[in-house]
């Protein structure tokens, strides 16, 4: 169907949402093509996009219908699973509270019960939630960092992780198969009578913050050095401030102070243009209160609380931004290294991360003789490394990480984990405050140990109806007409996930042994790497470059000449 007849099945519709019928009536043309042209894509990492009319949006229609495509998968897998139920927690964004509470209805009116929190709740406690009630599965309603016309939907596995994609393409199938304006929705009363719609609040509360009592390491710190140090921790007007201001009371850190302008759930992000703390404008106001109250560290988690991003206070009283792939260094290297002074380093330790995140980890785990596994971006894939090292037993789980600042500690949860690292980061704080030092200092001495590691990743948007064509050709291109050489360098290796190949300077092609996706990366003759791949929720395509140095500024100059040279083949 073009947009056009999509358009009017739409419009046609009676009893269509007041609110989506009167934005459908003020559309012109280009909006229409754009909102109307094809479905709101469904992948493994589930969808999200703008809020708004039409089937390349978030709104009532869609998100049942991608209830309807679970709930007829669990139909199909018998009464057992129906009866272990969903698990359901949303965002502070707009409209989050409605989607969920109609995702519950659609389950409802399948005989599905219906496990939702009684409010905003991190994404890391619903991956908990899904596993502390045996819950087939579950669904975050959260367009996570991206801006305020944003929303999304997750839905996860029955260990917590999120869906894996077998499961995933079964779903995508049944969505397909669904008139959005047909789905039946179970009544509220009909729901509470039969036990089809279950609160959660306190109780996985309480039961989540028992388990973030094992991610602290040496609790001295907190008691002798927590108490006196300042930091600033902002939720970014999200869902992380409860359950991250326990998590750090608990852990006997007070002496902390939250930006009150950011403090409680706001779906409008005021003065957030983005809510996302891997970028400086979302520590504009932590900057002035730390400066304020000379603050150590302040932290930031993002609207669903699974990312982090801090900044430090530098000599000068200055606050330095930590990339994702430096605060990760700094966590691997203190759970190591403290582990290893209380002599609790399991000989068969290993750490996980995603192929486009730093090398520098993977140093820092080699000298500690802990073995470092890489696998695909998304961390569902580092909940499947968690979930066999369980069942065989041949490794022991210290840390997983993503560059995309997602870090998670201890696997209670199946997910990038915000409050855990919360929790972890004022510990390591209260660590150098210990010696005397910043965790810029730590971060320095690190670069000073293992080398100046630099990585950038690149986000090209390729928006509207011809943005999928494009970022398909580009992909091409990198895959069919691949350089030797960038910025004067060899190519020495090149992975293509698509195929699960890797092809050396030779010619000589070997397996992966990594399951297949749409990724390509090359490894440079002086150990830089570059990846490219599309992005899994957004039209982007992503350009990743990892290197290193012997100074800052070599790292920085290899790094800015990798950029220009890689742009250059993607745009000539």
């Amino acid at each position: 169907m073009s947009w056009k007849d999509n358009y009017e099945v739409w419009a046609k519709q009676t009893d269509l949402d007041a609110g989506l019928k009167a934005q459908m009536a003020k559309m012109n043309d280009e909006e229409k093509e754009d909102a109307f042209y094809a479905p709101l894509s469904f992948g493994t990492a589930g969808m999200r996009g703008l809020m708004g009319a039409g089937i390349n949006r978030m709104n009532i229609y869609t998100v049942r219908q991608a209830t309807a495509g679970l709930a007829t998968l669990m139909d199909s897998l018998g009464d057992e699973v129906k009866s272990r139920g969903v698990a359901i927690s949303f965002d502070s964004r707009h409209h989050s509270r409605e989607f969920a509470h109609d995702c519950a209805r659609v389950l409802g009116a399948h005989g599905i019960k219906a496990m939702i929190y009684d409010n905003v709740r991190p994404t890391p406690e619903l991956s908990f939630a899904v596993r502390y009630n045996h819950a087939y599965a579950g669904i975050m309603i959260t367009a996570s960092h991206n801006p305020m016309e944003y929303n999304g939907y997750k839905i996860y596995g029955e260990d917590g992780g999120q869906m894996p994609p077998k499961e995933s393409d079964m779903i995508t199938s049944y969505i397909r198969q669904v008139d959005p304006f047909e789905i039946k929705l179970a009544d509220e009363q009909t729901m509470l009578n039969e036990g089809l719609e279950i609160i959660m609040g306190e109780d996985v509360d309480h039961a989540y913050l028992e388990n973030v009592k094992q991610v602290t390491i040496n609790h001295e710190l907190a008691q002798k050095y927590g108490k006196d140090m300042k930091f600033v921790f902002t939720p970014l007007c999200g869902t992380g401030r409860m359950l991250g201001e326990r998590a750090l009371r608990q852990a006997g850190f007070t002496n902390f102070t939250i930006e009150p302008t950011e403090a409680m759930p706001n779906g409008d992000f005021p003065g957030l243009k983005h809510p996302n703390p891997e970028f400086p404008e979302a520590f504009v106001r932590s900057i002035k209160l730390g400066k304020q109250i000379d603050a150590d560290v302040l932290i930031a988690t993002d609207p669903d609380a699974d990312r982090l991003g801090c900044a430090v206070r530098q000599p000068n009283g200055e606050y330095q931004l930590l990339t994702g792939n430096q605060i990760a260094s700094v966590m691997l290297h203190y759970i190591l290294e403290a582990h290893k002074q209380a002599g609790t380093l399991p000989d068969n330790a290993a750490a996980v991360k995603s192929i486009v995140s730093t090398n520098f980890a993977t140093k820092i785990a080699a000298d500690y003789g802990v073995k470092m596994v890489n696998v695909l971006t998304g961390f569902k894939w580092i909940a499947d490394q968690i979930h066999q090292y369980e069942t065989k037993h041949n490794h022991t789980f210290m840390f997983g990480f993503e560059e995309s600042y997602g870090y998670l500690i201890k696997p209670f949860v199946r997910d990038k984990d915000a409050i855990q690292s919360l929790t972890l980061l004022a510990e390591i704080a209260a660590y150098y405050r210990s010696q005397g030092k910043t965790m810029y200092d730590g971060v320095q001495e690190l670069f000073k140990k293992y080398g100046y590691f630099k990585e950038k990743t690149i986000a090209n948007t390729y928006a509207g109806v011809d943005g999928p064509a494009k970022i398909k050709g580009l992909m091409k291109k990198f895959r069919e007409e691949a350089p030797s050489q960038f910025a004067g360098h060899q190519v020495v290796l090149t992975e293509d996930f698509s195929k699960g190949t890797k092809t050396d300077a030779q010619g000589k092609v070997s397996e992966l042994g990594i399951p297949e996706s749409n990724v390509l990366r090359y490894v440079l003759d002086d150990e830089t790497w570059i990846a490219i791949r599309p992005s899994g929720t957004e039209p982007k395509l992503k350009f990743y470059i990892g290197t290193s140095a012997d100074s800052s500024k070599g790292a920085e100059d290899k790094l800015s000449a990798y950029e220009d040279a890689l742009q250059a083949f993607a745009e000539e």
